[in-house]
């Protein structure tokens, strides 16, 4: 039976981890892909989505805070527009770091570490636009918490959750 101090053991398991990770990555890079090409292709019922939430007009209807809307349709596609461009820059930087990382799964830790630089980059951007952006600015600025046709906070949470996760294991696996 192999020993675990064995060191072709202990590259196994470094691979192992690195494998683990890759798929976290591509997985990412794979799903904010759909998320962006989505939402080009079916612009027009994605949109509705962030008209609803900016024009606040879903929100209880005795709110004091619907000074706060935004009611301007040039705004609302403004906004959608960056929203698109930050989930495709998330795709670009996640897949990238993804084929960087497949590549340096067996090479040095240097060279594997260097590999997940942009997927750092993808999650830094996640993080603005699923935790800043609908977290923070659309579910308390804008009230999206009160809406309860246009919520988008439990699909944030569950990005931002994942990413993080992503980041943790980005830190841990050499």
């Amino acid at each position: 039976m192999a020993s675990i101090l064995d060191p072709k053991n202990q590259k196994m398991a470094v691979v192992q981890k690195r494998l683990a990770l890759f798929v976290a990555v591509a997985g990412s890079g794979l799903l904010t892909l759909l998320i962006a090409f989505s939402n080009i292709t079916d612009y027009a019922t994605n949109f509705e989505f962030v008209k609803h939430v900016l024009s606040m007009d879903s929100i209880f209807e005795n709110s004091t805070v619907k000074y706060r809307s935004i009611t301007s349709d040039g705004l609302h596609h403004a906004a959608y527009v960056f929203i698109i461009l930050l989930e495709t820059a998330m795709a670009y930087f996640f897949i990238t770091s993804s084929i960087q990382m497949y590549l340096q799964l067996k090479g040095e830790k240097e060279q594997f570490n260097t590999a997940k630089k942009n997927a750092y980059i993808a999650i830094t951007l996640g993080l603005i636009l699923w935790f800043i952006g609908f977290t923070v600015v659309g579910g308390e600025w804008f009230s999206m918490w009160q809406s309860a046709d246009w919520n988008g906070l439990a699909p944030a949470d569950r990005l931002t959750t994942f990413f993080m996760l992503t980041y943790l294991a980005l830190v841990i696996v050499d």
